[in-house]
């Protein structure tokens, strides 16, 4: 191995949404298989600080670190490939650099230089992104830059990547352009020209870009490789085909037989090795020749918009694979969901999981999903949020407390099941305050969770303002909810179940955040299993 770290960057061109977070991570799997250790890191042009307080239809899901970093989705695809946690350095955004280079800049750090774009802002984005190889864990950084080549708010880090090509040497930095070949049809053929005016753009910024991996939906011929590496300054090896796939998880197949890890292994000066993808490819096995088809209802309000929950829908592939099941989620809008049709709406299912989310839009519509899931038997699984709505549910239904709710939906209900923690009451800024991170949880012994997890006590992710009401656990406890799961430190309620129906989980943390190809999160594989379960003995009632 090298002693020094080398640095991979990946832009990307024509269009956004070609998958950079997908190629960064299938190239990490395949240099991770080899034996070399990679991290990744996403740099986000956006000016907030970070995507906290984005609403899910601006930039999909949030997700949630050990260390309580709220980052771009993209992380979530780096450790459900890697299989190693993400961190607050693995995620940096134009809104933290600004503001800590202003800061700085208050405290009297520059000697009264005027401060400026380059060197002050080029130098903090240079900093962030050697954090990761200073710290002495990874051979490969692989360094992913949001948007465009070509978009104003991106112009900082193609600069910053051109200053650190000079500063580190040829040898130990590549980029790697992401770009689109596509195929008009009333012609007939694939165009190149939109890639040749990318590579242009960033060569403007003074970047050469070393690879190219071509986004496409038809196979690329030899003569348009040979094109494109002449017209983009590239060797013929390094245009890489990306061909449309049926799953993210083909992808660092594909990327193997393309031969992007020997390209880039290569250009760094460091050996190839064989490929160990045992492991991932027995679960691509599973994946894609299930034994039966399950069907959970997702009930949310952002269900139009997959990215919003783009972990729960990762974590069910991960947990059907373990089942050798092929989980159908069906998307149920909360909103629309009422005591008229919700019979309709849910009566085909053989699980529903109640997403999380914040406000008092679609509410109700949660409250009756529950209501039906716990009266009919169905398995049931409540996220943050969704455990609420649980508890909030069991309350109105079953201890007739009539009007229990939340104080986030309701600040004056006479029953305020769920309540703001009490570390929350003085806070007045929105971002980056919410209890966030890791926390650990004491198991009750003899519950579902104790035996999902096997272990005592756990540690999993957070990431809400509001609670459990300790003051009703008593007369809850009392009518049949047993609170399984507690903060050791807070006393804070983590989880609920009921003992008396056949699968019934409410957490207040984020499972979903912890599940990776490797490592399935246990709780989703139970879930999944209960489904499993459920639907079989619907089906042997079916025909008896």
């Amino acid at each position: 191995m090298s002693a020094s770290t080398k640095y991979i960057f990946v832009t990307g061109g024509v269009s956004s949404s070609l998958g950079k977070g997908i190629i960064a991570a299938s190239l990490a799997k395949l240099l991770q298989s080899q034996g070399y250790k990679t991290t990744i890191q996403k740099l986000d042009p956006y000016i907030n600080v970070d995507p906290g307080t984005l609403n899910p239809y601006e930039h999909g899901e949030c997700y949630v670190t050990d260390d309580g970093a709220e980052t771009d989705l993209d992380l979530g695809h780096y450790e459900r490939f890697l299989n190693v946690p993400t961190s607050q350095a693995n995620n940096v955004t134009t809104g933290r650099i600004y503001q800590s280079v202003i800061e700085k800049e208050r405290k009297g750090e520059f000697l009264g230089k005027t401060v400026q774009v380059i060197p002050h802002i080029t130098d903090e984005i240079k900093n962030r992104i050697q954090i990761l190889g200073n710290s002495g864990d990874y051979d490969i950084v692989i360094t992913e830059i949001g948007g465009t080549v070509g978009d104003i708010e991106s112009l900082p880090y193609i600069e910053s990547v051109r200053q650190l090509q000079w500063d580190l040497g040829e040898q130990n930095t590549l980029v790697i352009h992401l770009t689109l070949v596509p195929y008009l049809s009333a012609a007939g053929e694939l165009k190149t020209k939109p890639t040749q005016h990318s590579v242009k753009t960033l060569m403007e910024s003074g970047v050469q870009a070393d690879i190219l991996v071509c986004r496409t939906e038809h196979e690329l011929s030899d003569g348009i490789k040979t094109k494109l590496a002449r017209f983009c300054n590239v060797e013929k090896e390094s245009v890489i085909q990306s061909i449309d796939a049926s799953t993210i998880y083909d992808v660092p197949n594909l990327m193997l037989d393309e031969g992007l890890d020997k390209v880039v292994l290569k250009k760094l000066g460091l050996q190839s090795h064989e490929c160990n993808l045992e492991g991932w490819n027995a679960f691509l096995t599973k994946h894609k020749n299930p034994t039966a088809e399950v069907t959970i209802g997702l009930i949310g309000k952002y269900v139009e918009l997959q990215d919003s929950y783009k972990s729960i829908l990762e974590a069910f592939i991960h947990a059907g694979a373990s089942n050798e099941v092929k989980v159908k989620v069906e998307p149920i809008h909360s909103e629309y969901l009422t005591a008229s049709n919700v019979v309709d709406k849910l009566k085909g299912l053989d699980g529903v999981l109640v997403a999380p989310g914040f406000g008092e839009r679609g509410i109700e519509g949660k409250i009756k999903a529950v209501q039906y899931v716990r009266e009919n038997n169905i398995p049931f699984l409540g996220i943050c949020l969704g455990m609420q709505m649980a508890v909030i549910e069991y309350a109105r239904n079953v201890l007739n407390l009539e009007g229990a709710n939340s104080t986030e939906m309701e600040e004056g209900t006479p029953h305020p099941v769920i309540d703001l923690m009490e570390s929350q009451k003085t806070i007045v800024d929105k971002g980056g305050t919410m209890r966030l991170g890791a926390w650990a949880c004491n198991l009750l012994p003899d519950s579902i969770v104790s035996e999902v997890y096997g272990e005592a006590v756990i540690m999993e992710r957070h990431r809400h303002r509001y609670e459990f009401n300790n003051s009703y656990i008593e007369a809850i406890e009392a009518a049949g909810m047993v609170a399984t799961g507690v903060n050791p430190e807070t006393n804070l309620v983590e989880i609920i179940e009921l003992p008396n129906h056949d699968w019934f989980v409410g957490v207040q943390y984020h499972p979903e955040y912890k599940s990776t190809v490797a490592n399935p999160h246990p709780l989703f594989v139970a879930f999944v299993g209960a489904v499993k379960k459920h639907h079989q003995q619907k089906k042997s009632a079916s025909m008896a």
